[in-house]
């Protein structure tokens, strides 16, 4: 039997275990991003660590989330993480050169090496044939100084791609499509690999759009094959040197497959507040929009670009709505202003930002109360468009431009425009807005203002835990949720003390008073506990505010590894009515738990109702004892 490209590229990476699906492996990490939404955390826990110089073939930090400086805060971040990028080995990208994955793709990404970022959105690289995930900033700075990136072997589903998308159909159709089908938890656990006669029609970027999106499967990663379409690119991007094929086995098995005929999709967009709740955009009528955002790592491609500006060019945005566009690279950038594209936008009416994530995560641009927003971007959770009552659509750029024209959500096979646009032979080339590292970091000096603070540390795991509950939750709580991540708050992301007073306000506000009066406590949770954002604060906060264990019906991957890494338990329930039995303020407590975490099984015991739970705590060997020792950080200083 042979072995599918996953296998292929973890199989080269491989450094501890087998794989067999569910059991746990260590890989090799060739690359390292960071962006400085998460970055200041995860250069903290470098310098933490006395690593010296980082071990990888290449490591970036990138400027792309904090972009408004309306206090000292974004700025002083700014500083700290380049010059301790500088000391340690660390390439820098400057506040204007772009999203990281999109400045990632182009400029630096290989087919064939793995890459591990402090952003969920990091398979964005599976679209160029990286084997790219997304985890925690501790993680990441465990990378950066060359150690073993520990993950449960993922199961590989095939999604096979057959036909050709018809015109104004979309690679992020394909995408909204795989998501109407798995739903935001169906890819937990698993790698999703594209394969089919489809996917040569596909360019590097249009795939880049589909492993991007597929964060919000929850799943491990996605990959595309290195193929002819991805050596073009590579020349195109003067980096042909680092092609070399890379497909699956023609015998090579999966775990499960899906197949999506790509001549009978349509145009669809996803409906408030979820990236699953999918609909074909021709079976809504008469929905008038006040809002259109196009660009994000998700569709800013020089492609995506050029096609929204011909659907504009010679026309004029609807007065009832508001464009903003931002071109997710200083690269695409530079071409659109070079061949007039950038001109057909303003002069329709567009609003130009500036390259960077900005509205996509709540940094700007929040909507008018109850607006309808268009956005191409990947999240549309509630909120975190800076305006709750408002209702975000996720979308393709082509459907976003033709319904900012029309002021209405609009079919855009409707358009009669030519938008075919091809591949650049060459890409406009310049990296000077990339800072390389040192030659001899010893003569750097590290900045930090005033508003960085130190990380929280966890204490060894005690064997009889106990506490309060300090707020219930339901199915589906997001990152944002824990951890708010908006315009006032992105330049606290270096001060924990700060952010703990809004930790889980979106869902109580009262929650940060109540777990400072109490001391601490439990949380507890729903089904796919802490999806979205992979940041890191949303358990450094709670490991802040005393959380000493989360009980929920499941967690998302990446939440999940943060809480280990901070020393926080991870319990899940067995029998699933027992959620329902737990009312606020409830006295639960656990005995004998040193023992209990080794057999994967604890008790918790509900003192004011009288009542026991078994719960489930999923740890490998390496996890358990980071969960003991009380964290990743004192783990690895134990060792």
């Amino acid at each position: 039997m042979g072995l599918n490209l996953t296998q292929k590229i973890i199989k080269d990476h491989l450094l501890e275990g087998e794989m067999i699906p569910g059991s746990e492996i260590g890989i090799k990490i060739d690359q390292t991003l960071t962006q400085d939404s998460t970055g200041t955390m995860a250069y903290l826990q470098l310098e933490a660590m006395e690593i010296d110089k980082v071990k990888t073939k290449r490591s970036v930090a990138y400027i792309d989330h904090n972009m408004l400086q309306q206090g000292f805060e974004n700025a002083d971040d700014h500083k700290y993480i380049q010059t301790v990028a500088h000391k340690h080995g660390v390439y820098f990208s400057r506040p204007g050169n772009g999203i990281c994955h999109q400045v990632h793709l182009e400029r630096f990404g290989v087919p064939g090496e793995t890459l591990l970022g402090s952003d969920s959105h990091t398979p964005t690289g599976g679209g160029i044939g990286m084997l790219a995930i997304g985890a925690g900033g501790l993680d990441v700075a465990v990378a950066m100084g060359g150690g073993t990136y520990y993950i449960t072997m993922p199961k590989v589903v095939n999604v096979k791609l057959t036909g050709k998308l018809k015109p104004f159909v979309t690679a992020k159709d394909i995408i909204l499509e795989v998501l109407r089908v798995m739903t935001v938890k169906g890819g937990v656990g698993k790698v999703i690999e594209y394969t089919g006669e489809g996917v040569s029609t596909l360019s590097v970027p249009e795939r880049a759009t589909i492993t991007n999106m597929g964060a919000e499967l929850g799943a491990t990663t996605s990959v595309f094959q290195s193929d002819d379409v991805t050596l073009s690119f590579l020349k195109a991007q003067d980096r042909e040197e680092l092609w070399k094929e890379l497909k699956a086995d023609e015998d090579a098995a999966y775990d499960e497959t899906i197949n999506i005929n790509l001549d009978e999709l349509e145009p669809l967009v996803a409906m408030p507040h979820s990236p699953d709740n999918v609909e074909k955009i021709s079976n809504i009528k008469d929905l008038k929009v006040n809002q259109v955002c196009i660009g994000s790592c998700t569709n800013s491609s020089y492609l995506d670009m050029m096609k929204v500006s011909k659907i504009l060019k010679g026309k004029t945005v609807h007065p009832d709505v508001s464009l903003v566009i931002a071109p997710g690279s200083k690269q695409v950038l530079n071409m659109l202003a070079a061949n007039g594209a950038l001109a057909d936008m303003i002069a329709a009416g567009a609003r130009i930002l500036e390259s960077g994530c900005g509205p996509c995560i709540g940094m700007g641009q929040a909507p008018a109360t109850d607006a309808v927003t268009l956005r191409t971007f990947n999240r549309n959770f509630k909120g975190r468009c800076g305006t709750v009552s408002a209702g975000a659509y996720l979308l393709s750029p082509e459907a976003a431009a033709v319904s900012a024209l029309s002021g209405e959500l609009t079919d855009p096979t409707t358009c009669t425009t030519d938008i075919n646009v091809a591949m650049p032979d060459k890409f406009y080339i310049n990296d000077n807005m990339v800072v390389p590292p040192a030659e001899d970091g010893s003569k750097v000096e590290v900045v930090k203002g005033p508003n960085i603070k130190p990380f929280p540390l966890n204490e060894e795991l005690k064997d009889d835990v106990e506490g309060k509950v300090l707020i219930i939750v339901e199915d589906n709580i997001t990152t944002d949720h824990i951890m708010p991540s908006n315009a006032k708050l992105l330049p606290f992301r270096s001060n924990i003390p700060h952010l703990a007073n809004y930790c889980l306000t979106p869902c109580d506000e009262e929650f940060p008073k109540r777990a400072k009066a109490n001391g601490g406590g439990m949380i507890v949770g729903g089904d796919n506990y802490g999806q979205g954002s992979s940041r890191e604060h949303a358990a450094l906060v709670p490991l802040y505010l005393g959380i000493k264990a989360v009980l929920a019906k499941s967690f998302a991957r990446i939440h999940k590894a943060n809480l280990i890494n901070s020393g926080i338990l991870p319990l899940t329930f067995i029998n699933m009515a027992d959620y329902d039995t737990i009312s606020l303020d409830d006295d639960l407590s656990m005995d004998n738990v040193l023992e209990s975490v080794k057999t994967g099984k604890v008790i918790v015991h509900n003192k004011t109702k009288k009542l026991d739970y078994e719960m489930n705590i999923e740890l490998s060997d390496k996890e358990l004892k980071m969960i003991i020792a009380g964290g990743k950080i004192n783990f690895i200083k134990n060792m």
